[in-house]
C-alpha cells in the first residue's frame, strides 16, 4: 500500500518545488517553464484522482497553450530596465572620456 502514496508524494513535492521556483524565479522564462511544471503535476494529480476529463482539460489549457501564450509573449517584449542602464553607463563612460 504505502508504494502507491510515495509516487503521489513525490508529485507533491515536485509541484510545490515548481511553484516556489516561479515565484522566486528573476527570469520571466524559467517562471513560465516552472508554472507550465506546476500544471503538468496539477494534470497528473486530477488523473490520479480518477479526473480524466478534467486532466486533459488542465494538460491541453495550463501546459501547452498558456505556456506557448507567455513564451511568445516574452519574446516579443524588451526589457525597458536593461536596455536604460546600459544607456547611463554609455553615457557615463563618454563623459569620462572627455
Amino acid at each position: 500500500m504505502i508504494w502507491l502514496v510515495i509516487p503521489v508524494i513525490v508529485l507533491v513535492m515536485m509541484t510545490i518545488g515548481a511553484a516556489i521556483y516561479a515565484v522566486v524565479s528573476k527570469n520571466l522564462l524559467y517562471a513560465v517553464v516552472s508554472t507550465g511544471v506546476v500544471s503538468l503535476g496539477l494534470s497528473l494529480m486530477f488523473f490520479i484522482l480518477q479526473a480524466p476529463d478534467v486532466a486533459l482539460t488542465e494538460a491541453a489549457i495550463g501546459v501547452a497553450l498558456t505556456t506557448i501564450i507567455f513564451i511568445i509573449t516574452i519574446r516579443n517584449t524588451t526589457i525597458k530596465e536593461c536596455c536604460d542602464e546600459k544607456k547611463s553607463k554609455i553615457e557615463s563612460k563618454k563623459g569620462e572620456l572627455k
